[in-house]
């Protein structure tokens, strides 16, 4: 990859770019890779870094949404069914298979159970993962060796899928780069460019570690902002009423030796509507989620005192070893980019469905939808772009797209033992630049033990200062913003 300062001069030496996207998670790096596998020019902005906000804070989960055949939603079920099928194939370094176990405690509710997740299997046809099963108590109890066992009747086994979020960002990102399109974090968009004739023709951003600024044309800019869609849309129409009703949902990581064996557990309803997982996920168990409705969208939201109750009562009810405030390594909130619907009780009736919207001034945003149909979201907005903006037509060529691993990137994937060689990687060829942006998402270490990332900090801080021939204020200051960081996914 070119240094920051040779893409920056590139970028502005540009006459101007098809599609303009705004918004560096899921949805905007999988619509980058979809628009320049199909020809088009492409420039990515992204205001922090790439996967910052809800697209790191998932539950890693490549899953067609068991929760929403009692909804009835058997569209969006069998689309992120086939979505799932697809993503399992197409990027086999970052996803794979993994058990998951309902414990039922009545023979009503496991027949119940057994019946859904068999249509979960016919709806899945030839992407399905494999049977669900009829499990007996001792099965269940095998599987699932710390649960409790008083007035367990038995279970239900089914396969789905999992991943390391992040990781597959960084793949997107690199075959987009690799195909042409030009991408760049910490580069925020201020205003946007409006034509003669009163539509979008371009952007003006601001790069914060330069601290410059540049604008850029395009045939068409796409909104892929998630949770902070509406902001974006009002630059373009201060009238505009707000389609987002965003929730969040945390998760509680604690160690393995509170949740034992290698089968998830999945409990389907809970108090306030939201299935609740208990996922071994690499060295670690994320144990969640919730959904709150919330009025202010931040960067970095804060777990609510209720929300982490709610999460350690629940799991408790169901586990033998019991865990408090002390035992959770990490704590950490996404948020979701829930569409607005009449009617809705909760935001956790809301609808996953994503939604293409191309407002009078030809601003189009894609939002809603989840990890999972990240692909389809992408297309979608990839062939409405190319409508808008006049583009020649191209069939969109993700659905088979192999996501090959770089092949420097095996010690980026596998290594556990952070060393100044795979900082230096990260820098190279996947664009890190703050210790947030290594210690966050190049690793996970800040999302499965806070005390640990605080510790290696320093030392990570040095590196970068090195490879960006920083000073040490530079340093002095990431090391400041690191650790308030790190107070928002803490306990202690």
């Amino acid at each position: 990859m070119k240094k920051r300062t040779e893409l920056l001069h590139t970028i502005q030496q540009q006459q101007g770019f098809d599609i303009v996207i705004i918004g560096g998670g899921a949805t905007g790096l999988g619509t980058a890779l979809d628009a320049c596998l199909r020809g088009h020019s492409v420039l990515l902005l992204e205001q922090f870094d790439f996967g910052k906000g809800t697209s790191s804070k998932s539950t890693k989960l490549v899953h067609g949404g068991v929760r929403y055949l009692a909804q009835g939603n058997l569209k969006l079920v069998m689309q992120a069914l086939k979505e799932r099928g697809r993503l399992l194939t197409n990027a086999p370094s970052c996803t794979y298979t993994q058990e998951f176990v309902i414990p039922t405690y009545s023979f009503w509710w496991q027949c119940y159970y057994y019946m859904g997740l068999k249509l979960y299997d016919i709806l899945a046809g030839r992407w399905s993962l494999g049977a669900t099963q009829w499990l007996s108590k001792n099965a269940v109890q095998k599987k699932l060796p710390s649960l409790q066992t008083s007035r367990l009747v038995g279970g239900i086994s089914y396969t789905d899928g999992a991943f390391d979020d992040t990781r597959l960002l960084m793949l997107l990102l690199q075959h987009a780069i690799k195909n042409g399109a030009y991408a760049i974090n910490h580069c925020s968009v201020t205003s946007l460019i409006t034509n003669e004739e009163g539509t979008i023709g371009g952007v003006v951003a601001y790069d914060s570690v330069t601290e410059t600024s540049f604008s850029c044309k395009a045939k068409v800019v796409i909104n892929a902002t998630g949770v902070f869609a509406d902001n974006i849309m009002k630059m373009s129409n201060a009238q505009y009423v707000a389609s987002i009703r965003p929730s969040q949902g945390i998760h509680l990581v604690i160690q393995k030796k509170f949740f034992a064996g290698n089968a998830a557990l999945m409990i389907p309803k809970t108090a306030d509507g939201r299935v609740l997982f208990a996922v071994p996920w690499q060295e670690v168990i994320l144990v969640g989620t919730t959904d709150t409705p919330i009025d202010t969208i931040e960067h970095e939201p804060q777990a609510l005192d209720h929300e982490i109750d709610f999460i350690l009562s629940h799991f408790n009810e169901v586990n033998s070893t019991q865990i408090t405030k002390q035992d959770v390594n990490a704590v950490y909130v996404g948020l979701r980019p829930l569409l607005q619907q009449k009617n809705a009780a909760s935001t956790a009736v809301l609808s996953r469905d994503h939604a293409i919207i191309i407002n009078e001034e030809k601003l189009l945003t894609v939002t809603g939808g989840k990890w999972t149909t990240y692909r389809k979201m992408a297309e979608d907005a990839v062939n409405n772009a190319a409508f808008l903006g006049n583009l020649p037509k191209q069939a969109c060529a993700t659905a088979n797209y192999t996501l090959t691993v770089h092949t420097q990137d095996v010690f980026a994937i596998t290594s556990s033992q952070l060393s100044q060689q795979q900082v230096a990687y990260y820098v190279q060829y996947e664009m890190a630049y703050t210790v947030e942006d290594v210690l966050a998402r190049r690793t996970r270490l800040l999302f499965k033990n806070v005390r640990q990332a605080l510790a290696i900090a320093p030392q990570v801080a040095e590196w970068l200062q090195a490879l960006h021939q920083e000073t040490d204020a530079w340093r002095t200051k990431q090391l400041q913003q690191f650790t308030e960081l790190a107070k928002k996914y803490s306990l202690h």
